[in-house]
């Protein structure tokens, strides 16, 4: 250095860059949590969205045996369905008359309800509009599938155990 030459004075920054990464990081974590909560509610979403998916196949598939059998829809075999598995008449392989026909669609419709959602289940009615009120003279069935899944706390009929029942209606005239 050149005597009698200064050399301009330097500003003093003593932690100040250090202050602004801790906000950074502080607003990008926050970012992050939120970012992780909606990955969350997305697959929940998702899940729920599957599980109705398959109850709409599944209630269209009784509607498909319904109509495949009106002989025994006329005869009143599927006026009433109550859940549950029921039994299996084993006549696949010998024949079967209509309402044993009707007996196998509830058995291997609500085995299937059971497989493919938790705790699945259906039911048919032969019903009025509000798809509880059985009234034999409608021509109109209701065909109900049911299923649990977990909910939220706090969410409108969540049991204790932290699941809630679903059911998805279909109105049919064979």
């Amino acid at each position: 250095m050149y005597a009698g030459m200064r050399l301009p004075q330097q500003k003093r920054q003593d932690g100040f860059s250090m202050l602004e990464v801790l906000i950074a990081i502080l607003v990008i974590s926050f970012g992050l949590l939120g970012l992780a909560g909606l990955q969350a509610v997305g697959l929940k979403s998702n899940q729920t969205a599957y599980l109705r998916s398959i109850a709409t196949q599944q209630a269209y598939d009784m509607a498909d045996r319904m109509r495949a059998n009106m002989t025994g829809v006329g005869a009143g075999s599927y006026n009433s369905i109550a859940t549950g598995v029921g039994s299996d008449p084993s006549c696949i392989s010998t024949g079967c008359d209509s309402s044993q026909m009707a007996q196998y669609d509830r058995f291997a419709w609500n085995t299937a309800n059971a497989a493919l959602l938790p705790g699945g289940s259906g039911s048919v009615y032969r019903a009025n509009a509000d798809c509880a009120t059985l009234n034999a003279a409608s021509n109109r069935f209701c065909v109900r599938v049911s299923w649990s899944e977990k909910c939220t706390t706090g969410e409108t009929g969540c049991a204790t155990n932290g699941t809630i029942s679903r059911n998805f209606d279909v109105w049919v005239a064979p």
